[in-house]
């Protein structure tokens, strides 16, 4: 990672701050070993875990009014996870899971820096049954529709990890998947609800997306 240009910042979730270590932009390019080249992942999409998205800020501004209790929570697709460093920092029991192979250095240097316990993480395929994370109360996730094939991937990935009764709340930024992903949820026994987020003046611009809400 020395070989990366690299920001820190804070994030304030009220009187809860989060300390992170991101890229410092999405030009970057680093891949010495091939692994992200053997994993499918362009030099032009390499770059895009290691920054803080707008539907990022969402949902963990979300999840800081959530009521977790002693859910088992899993993270889909987490980037540079700031909600799961968030309900890290609140005590929660949560898994986070991204397909790029620096999310995890990341990860556990972001908890550090953070003063925080490390986070249980897995590298997961959507296209594959991760067998090893078994089954959970909540799945969160943000900005995941970004190709139309994705679109069942994800349902069958969350439906192959939601127990039988489970929430899944995921934040897409108006990507236009949306009505598609609800149908495929549907088919798996969940009902669900869209509807657009409420005081977002920490983002720099409008949000033009919505949450998305599922539940069985």
């Amino acid at each position: 990672m020395t070989t990366l240009r690299l920001r820190y910042q804070t994030v304030e979730f009220g009187k809860t701050d989060i300390h992170l270590c991101t890229l410092r932009d999405v030009q970057e390019f680093h891949d010495p070993e091939g692994a992200a080249e053997k994993l499918g992942i362009s030099s032009a999409s390499w770059s895009l875990f290691g920054v803080i998205w707008p539907s990022s800020l969402v949902l963990a501004h979300y999840m800081l009014d959530c009521d977790t209790g002693s859910k088992r929570i899993l993270e889909i697709g987490c980037g540079m996870a700031l909600s799961s460093l968030l309900l890290n920092k609140q005590r929660a029991d949560i898994t986070a899971t991204d397909y790029h192979p620096e999310v995890e250095r990341f990860l556990q240097r972001n908890a550090r820096l953070n003063s925080d316990n490390p986070i249980n993480f897995e590298l997961a395929d959507w296209s594959h049954n991760s067998a090893t994370l078994g089954l959970f109360d909540l799945i969160i996730g943000s900005d995941l529709l970004y190709e139309n094939q994705h679109i069942k991937l994800l349902a069958n990935f969350i439906n192959q990890h939601a127990k039988p009764i489970c929430e899944v709340i995921l934040v897409d930024p108006g990507r236009g998947r949306k009505s598609k992903l609800s149908t495929e949820m549907v088919a798996f026994g969940f009902t669900y609800s869209h509807h657009k987020p409420s005081h977002t003046r920490y983002l720099a611009n409008e949000f033009k997306g919505h949450i998305l809400k599922f539940n069985r």
